[in-house]
């Protein structure tokens, strides 16, 4: 009896010993669409996302997408939804493993015309780093949930991690300002990316010093080519812009656009996707483009993989830029590492 108890321990431990390996194993490569699991074994939840790179660390900010997704019967269009939780942080050193450091932006849950109240809309938060403040200032697309606000909204704090602290919204330039990001210059200038014009035009505004308003320099880009979803990059002194354009939830054709400026004139050049589904932007849409740090021609594009009828399993697809002479693509991969840019 004894040892048929000692053999059942064992075997018990082993199996936890097992269990606790897997679910800690570190990741060593990216597979697109599939769940992606977080340092503690749960799926990440930072959707319509971008990437922070501060001091050795990267900061992945997102919509944390939590409870059923539901239709409003007052819908006129497909406007899923989940009830505002708040923006998420995760932070990592390989952009692969990815620790939650929480939600840094909380929904304001006792106060139903607060912008961050449940029943209003948060999406696609960006977060830069102002070294001349110190500040770490998060933009935001703000609205109401039949999305006719259409505002940009600022928060700000001190630490990459949080809490941050809500200052309001507004519409910049008074334009309406939907899907947005943020891109910050070698020279330190911010600028502010959104789609504008009941979607139809894209606005890129530059912001003030400490990046917490917008100034009244700004640019109307691809003005009736409603284009929006836009995630920014800079190479070899050019500017490329990736968007998608505008058909609610469901994917469509990605497209890239050059400049010599950021305030310059943009010129598209196609489709930057290449392989399987490349025509629907691998059932996804850009959300952002991040680059290694230390490598010059290593950049990814990040889509999201929308379930907009289960909001919360949203998918995250990253995918290596591919940058050559005369040409930019993004091509498909089940499975890919670090070493595709060695090439």
């Amino acid at each position: 009896m004894t040892l048929r108890i000692n053999l059942l321990t064992l075997l018990v431990c082993c199996m936890n010993l097992f269990a606790f390996s897997t679910l800690h194993a570190q990741q060593q490569s990216f597979f697109p669409g599939k769940v992606w699991n977080d340092t503690d074994g749960n799926p990440i939840n930072a959707h319509g996302g971008g990437i922070l790179y501060h001091e050795g660390t990267y900061y992945w900010y997102g919509e944390y997408k939590k409870g059923e997704t539901v239709l409003p019967e007052w819908a006129t269009w497909e406007c899923y939804r989940t009830e505002v939780t708040g923006v998420s942080c995760y932070s990592s050193k390989d952009l692969l493993n990815w620790k939650f450091e929480g939600i840094v932006l909380p929904a304001v849950e006792n106060d139903p015309s607060h912008d961050l109240h449940p029943s209003k809309v948060v999406e696609r938060p960006k977060v830069i780093y102002n070294a001349r403040t110190g500040k770490f200032v998060m933009w935001m697309h703000i609205d109401s949930a039949d999305y006719t606000k259409a505002c940009a909204g600022v928060a700000i704090s001190d630490s990459p991690t949080g809490v941050f602290h809500y200052i309001h919204s507004f519409r910049p330039n008074n334009g309406m300002s939907r899907d947005q990001t943020v891109f910050v210059d070698d020279d330190g200038k911010a600028y502010h990316f959104s789609s504008s014009e009941e979607n139809a035009t894209l606005h890129i505004c530059l912001l003030s010093d400490d990046y917490l308003t917008p100034t009244q320099q700004f640019t109307r880009n691809f003005i009736e080519k409603s284009r929006e979803a836009p995630a920014v990059f800079k190479h070899d002194g050019k500017y490329y812009l990736i968007s998608s354009g505008c058909s609610g939830w469901d994917p469509n054709q990605a497209e890239i656009a050059v400049a010599d400026s950021v305030l310059g004139e943009w010129k598209v050049i196609g489709n930057p996707c290449t392989g399987l589904n490349a025509d629907k932007t691998f059932y996804a849409q850009s959300t952002y483009v991040v680059q290694v740090a230390g490598k010059e021609n290593a950049f990814i594009a990040m889509f999201d993989k929308w379930n907009k009828t289960d909001l919360k399993d949203s998918r995250y697809i990253w995918l290596p830029i591919i940058i050559k002479e005369n040409s930019i693509s993004i091509p498909w991969h089940e499975s890919w590492d670090m070493d595709v840019f060695k090439d």
